[in-house]
């Protein structure tokens, strides 16, 4: 791998890193609140927000200009919206200010792989980038719990820092504080990724094409062969993983009556799994390969419904592996043929764009069918249900529509694998 890419997975990681640690602060905010519970499971639609109403616009904006400055001022975004919530904004509407850093962030994270690595190296870049990411995740959802621990939150808000007067009396305000310092480190490792060489794409002036070009590019990844199913596979797994950390802690306070500080760890316990499947699958994978992982969405869909039955942390810890590794040796080889497909029909940045914009669209509807079927009473139990069944209806129905494909369509289908298979070999 070129230099470059570790200063990028150095970003990436504190980065995501913060976001998660700042997802188990904003939950224990609006629960001393007293805020309704729908509140909290809505932070995650709201973190999906900008991703969706800006997706015309990120990708474009991540092709015009170089990745790096691109990803630092997405972090700078982060920043403000995490100083809102330590200032005492409503931690939904600073959760989506965040959420805002992170739309812009992503086409240029993923756009700069292709950038920089050739693309017999997207699966193994994908493969880190992803390992790291859940590393991050685990990491940081079990800071967040950590921070607001009695231990470390004392001890920051004893710290005298010269020029420095932010609002530390309480564990959240001590957690915040400490989180803005990762997202000012993940900043400072975006002004080192180098320049790619990359032409730049000229940003439009007018809105209206600029939405325009995304509804041509999200069609044509949508009827493309390949690019139809990896992205609708993709678009399942992130809305369902971006809902799951809610849903772990709501099931762990129900079924193992655990608190959202020790709750945190469990999700962790998943990012853990899901970090070995991801560096499995980029290790063993290959682009023309990928449609074959199919089956194990429709594994994970029975391993959520499992859930149900563990009453145990003993029962719960093996089922939450097994989970996390079957979806990130799901999503890693995806996600390459997915941005293998995109590059080739549209460029690297509207790519990720377009698979953004349908992921989050996916997070913000299943959040937010998640917040009203808690705010009507449904328990952490009729929600997993109700999610482990949706995961394996959705992904036999996708089993079915590439059969589909390759009965009706063999000789595209075939071509389109043989060009990955190429250039996979170059």
């Amino acid at each position: 791998m070129k230099k470059g890419f570790y200063t990028i997975m150095s970003a990436q990681f504190f980065s995501s890193l913060a976001d998660n640690a700042l997802f188990v602060g904003a939950v224990k905010l609006l629960q001393e609140s007293d805020a309704p519970g729908w509140q909290e499971a809505g932070l995650v639609p709201m973190f999906a927000l900008f991703y969706v109403l800006l997706a015309p616009f990120v990708g474009p904006f991540a092709d015009a200009f170089p990745k790096g400055r691109v990803m630092f001022i997405s972090n700078l975004i982060k920043v403000v919206g995490c100083l809102m919530m330590l200032f005492g904004a409503h931690p939904m509407v600073a959760y989506a200010v965040v959420g805002l850093g992170a739309a812009a962030y992503s086409p240029a994270k993923y756009g700069i792989l292709t950038e920089l690595l050739p693309s017999s190296q997207l699966v193994k870049a994908n493969g880190w980038i992803e390992g790291l990411t859940i590393a991050s995740i685990i990491l940081g959802v079990v800071l967040g719990g950590l921070l607001l621990g009695p231990k470390l939150s004392s001890m920051i808000i004893g710290l005298d820092i010269p020029w420095v007067d932010l609002p530390m009396t309480t564990a959240p305000e001590a957690a915040l504080s400490a989180i803005i310092c990762f997202y000012v480190l993940a900043a400072l490792f975006n002004l080192r990724i180098p320049l790619t060489g990359a032409p730049m794409q000229p940003l439009s002036q007018n809105p209206v094409s600029m939405v325009a070009d995304f509804f041509r590019c999200n069609t044509l990844l949508w009827r493309d062969k390949l690019g139809q199913i990896s992205l609708a596979t993709t678009t399942l797994f992130w809305g369902v993983s971006g809902n799951m950390r809610y849903i772990v802690l709501a099931w762990a306070a129900a079924a193992l009556s655990y608190s959202t500080e020790s709750a945190s760890a469990l999700v962790g316990v998943v990012a853990i799994g899901t970090a070995a499947g991801a560096v499995v699958a980029s290790m063993r994978m290959r682009l023309d390969e990928a449609l074959g992982v199919i089956p194990l969405g429709i594994a994970m869909g029975v391993l959520v419904l499992a859930l149900n039955f563990c009453t145990s942390i003993t029962l719960a810890i093996p089922v939450l592996i097994v989970l996390g590794a079957l979806g990130g040796f799901l999503v890693v080889p995806m996600n390459a043929l997915l941005q293998h497909r995109g590059h080739k029909l549209m460029g690297a940045g509207r790519s990720i764009a377009v698979q953004n914009f349908n992921e989050q669209l996916c997070i913000l509807l299943l959040g937010a069918l998640n917040a009203g079927l808690t705010q009507y009473g449904w328990s952490a139990f009729s929600v997993i249900t109700t999610f482990g069944l949706l995961v394996a209806t959705v992904m036999c129905v996708i089993k079915l529509w590439h059969q589909r494909n390759l009965r009706r369509h063999p000789d595209e289908v075939g071509r389109l694998l043989q060009i990955a298979r190429g250039d996979q070999n170059s």
